[in-house]
């Protein structure tokens, strides 16, 4: 392996550890403190987490993907955003009486990847397609 591509693996793996590193963080913040339930009139629960909560986490997960994607690293950051959203639920949920908290995360492992991706691919998108508008076309 040469100097280079192991400087560059350095690289991506500290990129992938600062994102997962923002995303359990984000995560503490937003949904980490809200433990408690909701219990409506008719009985009906609903909780603990409120939509403002999860829009809240999504807008903030959006500065470190954006930042490191502009940087060349989307891989990292769909590893990293996954891996600390997995690790933070699985923290905050490991406490569910009736054991079926992996399935959450499972789902929230499929979600993180499918969406971190989309968004780092629309980022792409997005940056590449403003980095070739003054270009003249090849004749």
């Amino acid at each position: 392996m040469s100097r280079s591509s192991s400087s560059a693996g350095r690289r991506t793996a500290l990129v992938s550890l600062a994102v997962a590193g923002c995303a359990a963080a984000a995560w503490a913040a937003w949904l980490g403190w809200d433990q408690t339930r909701d219990v409506h009139p008719d009985g009906s629960v609903t909780g603990p987490y409120e939509a403002w909560q999860v829009v809240g986490l999504v807008l903030a997960l959006l500065v470190p993907a954006g930042w490191a994607t502009l940087r060349g690293h989307a891989r990292a950051v769909v590893v990293g955003t996954t891996a600390g959203l997995a690790v933070a639920a699985g923290y905050d949920w490991s406490d569910d009486a009736s054991g079926l908290f992996m399935v959450g995360v499972t789902m929230l492992v499929i979600g993180s990847l499918a969406g971190t991706a989309l968004v780092t691919a629309v980022i792409n998108g997005v940056t590449g397609a403003v980095r070739g508008w003054g270009r003249r076309p090849a004749h």
